[in-house]
């Protein structure tokens, strides 16, 4: 049990310490502090129980030892966060990564009449890198326009199926219409952009009928590779008659790709 002592000491000599407490008893501290002697037995009753405090008390039975630290081997701690890479910044609301191909044709098919698009970037691009931040502008300009962002690094076979040639690159949809426009700018070029999106993202430009979406063709093309099921092609076909060169073409597997995207795959690699 600790005793609740008063903030003060007396000394006598060099030898020994006197500290008293709040009862009548005290003790004294030798100068080695190996003992703790009491002049006075102390007797109280503590809850009912008598409570007797003898006339020495070894220090060494209460076995106090101060923590050790190691300060040669002590490693810091340092909490550093995750700093955001150029892509992830100044990202606006109706800005959205694309993660898969799947992802990519649901965002389209489901975007009514508004304008959507889809932006084609690599981490290691110059020229995207330069380009993102008044992209980021213009997405904060034209909140009801969607902006889908497509990482050519994480998605090298999305891409050749889409026959992207060539970064940045930009494409533009438009509800029934599908594809309304694509292209490649630059920093200094950025006016392409702003006509396009001046001339397309228009509320006049709505087009009665569900979203088009992909084409067919690229539909098709990323069944191939097995980017998309083919499912999702039926669905999209169900009004039109399949013959056999589609579904043959939806049956092909990567090593069947035609010569034209083999090569666009070499130019990428």
């Amino acid at each position: 049990m600790s005793c609740c002592l008063k903030p003060g000491f007396s000394v006598y000599g060099s030898s020994e310490v006197i500290v008293k407490n709040r009862t009548s008893g005290s003790f004294r501290v030798c100068s080695s502090f190996e003992t703790l002697q009491f002049r006075k037995s102390i007797s109280r009753e503590i809850l009912g129980k008598p409570f007797d405090l003898s006339d020495q008390k070894l220090l060494t039975n209460y076995n106090i030892k101060p923590q050790k630290v190691d300060l040669v081997n002590a490693q810091p701690s340092v909490c550093v966060g995750k700093a955001q890479r150029w892509w992830e910044k100044t990202l606006q609301p109706n800005m959205v990564e694309i993660q898969s191909a799947q992802q990519l044709m649901e965002f389209l098919n489901n975007a009514g009449d508004k304008l959507v698009i889809l932006d084609f970037y690599s981490p290691g691009c110059g020229g995207c890198k330069t380009l993102h931040p008044k992209i980021c502008q213009l997405a904060e300009m034209n909140p009801n326009t969607i902006f889908l962002k497509l990482n050519y690094e994480q998605h090298k076979a999305m891409c050749y199926a889409l026959h992207v040639h060539v970064l940045p690159f930009f494409r533009f949809y438009r509800g029934a219409e599908g594809r309304v426009c694509s292209f490649s700018c630059t920093n200094a070029t950025i006016k392409k952009f702003k006509d396009a999106l001046a001339k397309h993202g228009s509320d006049e430009c709505g087009s009665l009928g569900p979203a088009k979406g992909l084409d067919e063709s690229e539909v098709l093309a990323l069944a191939s590779i097995g980017l998309i099921s083919t499912d999702l092609v039926l669905n999209a076909n169900k009004d039109n008659k399949m013959d056999d060169l589609v579904i043959n073409e939806i049956a092909m597997s990567t090593d069947e790709l035609s010569k034209e995207d083999n090569a666009m795959v070499m130019a990428f690699s």
